[in-house]
């Protein structure tokens, strides 16, 4: 049996994480307000960190910029693709009431469907992966700024 790929496992991992965030959110009543999202990017940076630091520490010396990039946007994107699956499920199957609620909590009454807050999901989480990606990668590149042998 193949070995599941890093970017792909910490993804998986990521997304579970966003789940069980969310879940305990439902559990207070607390999902329906917009603003605990938010948290959602931190839980994010935490997974892709993490698989980005983890692809360095296999293979230091073949590591670059690219491949950092690619194992980051490969995790934040399966962890959204992931939770946007579940999202739809949950606001279709487990709770469908959940989107009026939602709805209810944003001033101006928007009056969407599913369809488009399940893409507004995914589009939040693959923009929050693309930003994310590119300030962690900040952390791990290789500098040409400062000599290595300079003391």
């Amino acid at each position: 049996m193949k070995k599941i790929p890093l970017s792909v496992r910490f993804g998986l991992i990521t997304s579970s994480m966003l789940i069980a965030y969310f879940l305990i959110l439902a559990l207070f009543h607390k999902h329906v307000n917009p603003a605990f999202s938010f948290f959602n990017a931190v839980i994010t940076a935490f997974g892709i960190c993490e698989a980005v630091r983890l692809k360095k520490i296999e293979n230091p010396k073949i590591f670059t910029y690219g491949e950092g990039f690619k194992t980051g946007i490969i995790t934040g994107f399966t962890a959204t693709f992931v939770f946007t699956v579940f999202f739809l499920f949950y606001t279709t199957e487990i709770y469908p009431a959940f989107l009026p609620e939602l709805l209810q909590t944003i001033k101006g009454g928007f009056n969407i469907g599913i369809g488009m807050v399940t893409f507004i999901v995914a589009v939040m989480g693959f923009a929050t992966t693309v930003v994310v990606v590119l300030a962690v990668m900040q952390l791990f590149k290789k500098t040409r700024n400062i000599p290595q042998n300079h003391l």
